[in-house]
């Protein structure tokens, strides 16, 4: 018997979501057409695939019998997909780059402004997102990270590396004064991380033993970190590059040594030479890289 990829994707959808509605958003699906997809699977098949409860469907033990070969095949239909899309010669299209929410927020804009006046028939999908993308799966045609990429067979580039200082606002220098050494930053408020051990790591491993109680404005967002070190809250880690743009702010204690984050270019290996890949790429690589050290 051979059963229809339609109908045993919408199968995977529903066993995966827990409900129709769920997998007819994740399928871009209405919810009768996903409830009519897999009562046609129930019958080529010949028994029930869920059982009904109050908060979704559950699939039935032959439905999760189903489940591994299904996911093989979807992640073989997603390979196919991003190999047929790397043998297209159009410069015209999208392009699905991610990047950290910080760097999409205070990096990209103009670099993207200007691809888009350079390539005006490239068309941008960014992901501003810190979580890993899986390029193997086409989540994204390029990625740009703070880290060596580990997904094997990807092609990457090692564009430099993002120099890193301590930063105060003049509102907060204005109250607290400057300091003259690390000894003094113990006396000084300084904003950190909320759930992530990030700084307090990097700080013991330059010798300075606190904890988190130390901080006295906490956040794991970013974007959100930077906005209340530049609005005075107290003294914060900066990337170098996005604190000289930033009014109002200075760095203090240059001759600090922080250690840089390295930041590559990742791509699908199908992918990195279709043509308007490669516009994005090369873009990136030459907005980018005069930033780096």
């Amino acid at each position: 018997m051979d059963l229809d990829w339609t109908l045993l994707r919408a199968v995977l959808a529903v066993a995966e979501t827990g409900s129709l509605s769920g997998a007819a958003t994740e399928l871009s699906l209405t919810q009768p057409t996903l409830g009519r997809q897999i009562k046609a699977a129930e019958q080529a098949l010949g028994q029930p695939l869920f059982t009904r409860h109050a908060r979704g469907l559950t699939p039935t033990p032959f439905c999760d019998s189903l489940l591994p070969a299904a996911r093989r095949m979807r992640d073989a239909a997603q390979a196919v997909s991003v190999l047929a899309a790397g043998q297209s010669p159009d410069t015209s299209g999208r392009v699905r780059l991610t990047a950290s929410v910080f760097v999409t927020s205070h990096v990209l804009p103009d670099i993207l402004a200007t691809i888009r006046e350079d390539h005006p028939n490239i068309a941008l999908d960014v992901v501003a997102s810190d979580a890993t993308e899986n390029l193997l799966f086409h989540e994204a045609d390029i990625a740009l990270r703070m880290y060596r990429p580990t997904q094997l067979d990807m092609i990457t580039k090692h564009l430099g590396d993002l120099s890193l200082g301590l930063y105060a606002s003049e509102r907060y220098i204005a109250r607290h004064g400057l300091l003259r050494d690390m000894d003094d930053l113990h006396a000084h408020q300084m904003v950190g991380y909320d759930r992530s051990d990030l700084i307090l790591r990097g700080m013991r491993a330059m010798g300075m033993e606190v904890t988190r109680d130390w901080f006295t404005v906490c956040t794991d967002d970013q974007v959100a970190y930077w906005k209340f070190v530049a609005a005075g809250c107290g003294i914060g880690i900066g990337q170098t590059v996005v604190a000289e743009r930033t009014p109002g702010v200075r760095r203090i204690l240059s001759d600090l040594t922080i250690p840089p984050l390295p930041v590559w270019l990742t791509a699908h290996p199908s992918l990195r030479h279709q043509p308007r890949v490669a516009a994005v790429w090369t873009a990136l690589d030459q907005a980018i890289s005069p930033l780096l050290s």
